[in-house]
Order: structure tokens, then sequence, then C-alpha cells
């Protein structure tokens, strides 16, 4: 399948494989994101839906509608976004205020004008009782003494490290949560079926923390993308998928490229074919050893508005 850049298509004979996995490996502003997007333009303009599952947040909706791609026909899955509630919002669902407001008043039978009956009153005092009165106010209000485990006194050290530790440890969950939640994703997007290309952005996403995946995973995707002809586009900083993807491919930095000393003209990308299963050959004649693998390259540029076309 095309992915709409000249050069690569034609390094590649034809573009990204059908029912297999593609790794785009590189750096931070190498360009994979650049290059999926250009992939998923020629896709969603065939009328076929796509995915994307964003486990490094960073999928901006409108820079993938600027280059061509049709948000009609993608799914975006978000993974390790959490919304942030204020104070006050919180203290509306924790106290309840709801159970002490009195109920309207009600004309009949037991109401008769001046006020609900002493039972329909009754109800729900006692649970609003005890979630006022929580284990914290107890506590508090307690006037037995509480015996309170030791604190050991930590080095100076540590106090200064403990900052930085806890920062690291709470990003390092976060990261380990959005993987899990991308990979479960994942899952059920490609055993349901009907995603034509299924894109996993690992690209923000620590290394040391993308190569802990296992292996089985990456070969159960490559098995289930060979049932449904899905294309499974998977960005990152390491080549995880080993074997089990038949494209890798690792961009290097943009290099900036300007015609004039102080004038930019856009961005020149460089990519260089790491690993490609199943090459076509010239001739009819299968070897029965594996041929040397070459190493093959590619650059195109992306020219800034301002300047135009070639």
């Amino acid at each position: 399948m095309q992915t709409g850049i000249g050069p690569l298509d034609e390094l590649v004979q034809g573009g990204f494989p059908v029912g297999a996995m593609t790794e785009l490996v590189g750096e931070t502003c190498s360009g994979r994101m650049s290059l999926a997007l250009s992939f998923l333009s020629r896709v969603t303009a065939a009328e076929k839906v796509c995915a994307w599952v964003d486990a490094s947040n960073t999928f901006n909706p409108t820079a993938a509608a600027a280059v061509g791609v049709d948000l009609r026909r993608l799914l975006w899955v978000r993974c390790g976004a959490t919304e942030i509630v204020s104070e006050q919002e919180a203290r509306k669902f924790t106290l309840p205020s709801a159970c002490f407001m009195p109920r309207p008043v009600t004309k009949g039978l037991h109401g008769g004008g001046h006020g609900t009956h002493p039972r329909d009153e009754v109800k729900g005092l006692s649970a609003a009782v005890g979630k006022f009165l929580s284990d914290e106010t107890i506590k508090a209000r307690c006037a037995e003494p509480i015996s309170k485990p030791r604190r050991i006194q930590a080095s100076f050290e540590s106090n200064l490290m403990s900052s930085s530790t806890k920062v690291r440890t709470a990003k390092r969950t976060r990261s380990y949560d959005a993987v899990e939640q991308a990979l479960r994703s994942a899952d059920l997007l490609i055993q349901t079926g009907g995603f034509s290309a299924i894109i996993l952005d690992f690209g923000e996403i620590a290394s040391e923390i993308v190569s802990r995946i296992d292996l089985s995973t990456w070969h159960r995707y490559r098995v289930a993308a060979e049932q449904t002809q899905a294309s499974i586009v998977l960005l990152s900083q390491y080549a995880c998928a080993k074997s089990s993807s038949e494209l890798q491919l690792r961009l290097s930095q943009l290099e900036d490229t300007c015609e004039e000393r102080t004038v930019f003209t856009g961005l020149s990308a460089h990519v260089e074919v790491l690993r490609q299963r199943f090459t076509q050959t010239p001739s009819n004649v299968v070897p029965m050893r594996k041929p040397p693998q070459s190493v093959r390259e590619a650059r195109w540029s992306h020219r800034a508005s301002w300047v135009g076309p070639l």
C-alpha cells in the first residue's frame, strides 16, 4: 500500500505491506508521524477505515486533516489521558449534601400541605451521617491517644532525591499504564477486523519500557494482521518487534534545507531499510541461500508553504 512519498515507495517496492507489520524506528523529530499521516491520507482517500492507537498522546487531528487524512474514517484511541478535576468539583461528589436537602412539599394523604411524612425524612439519614463521620473525622475528634508508627529519619541526600524520584516513578507508571491500554486496544481492533490500517504510536515512550513488551505479543499481532489483511504500523524509538515485522525502517533526524543562507525552505528526511522480508527477485529462480542484504536508503524533502512548488 503506497505511502504517498515517491522515493520511499520506489525503495520498498510499492509501499507498506498489507497483512503484515511495519516498524518506523527513529528519535523525536525524525519524521515518523509525518510518514504515518501521509500513509493514512492514502488509505482514507481509498474510502477505507483506519485506527490510531495513541499511547504517546501526541496525535493532532488538525495537522492530520491538513495533510489530507479523512477524520470521518479514522478512529482515534487515546491512551493514558487523565482528566483533572478541581477541588470544588470533587467536594460536590464527596459531601453528602443531597441527603440533608428537604424534599419538595407534596399534597396528599400524608403530606397535607405541611411537608413530608416523618418516615420519609428518616430515610437516608444514617447513610448521610456515616459518610459525614468518616474515619479521618473520627480520629480527629477522638480523645484517646492514637499510637502512630515511629517515623524513621531519612538522610539528607535521600530527602533531596525524594521529590525527583517520585516524579520519575509517577511518569514511569503512567507510561506503563498507557502502553498496557494501547496493547489491549490494539488486540480488540485487530481481532474485531474491518480496519485496513492500524497505527501504534509508541514514539514518545522510553525505549526501556517498549523493549519489555513480550515478543509473543508482536507475533500474535502479525498472525492476526495476516488473517484480517490489515497493515499495522508501529512507531517507536527502538526496534522491538524483531522478526515479527516484515518491514523495518530507521529514520534519521530531519535536516534543514536552505536555498539561501538566511531563508528556511523546508526539511530533508532520510530513511534506511533495516529489514525487509519477501522481496521480489527479478528472476524466477529461487535461491537456496538467503541473499546478502545491502544497505538501502532514500531521501525526500518537505518544502515550506511559502516557498511554493518545485
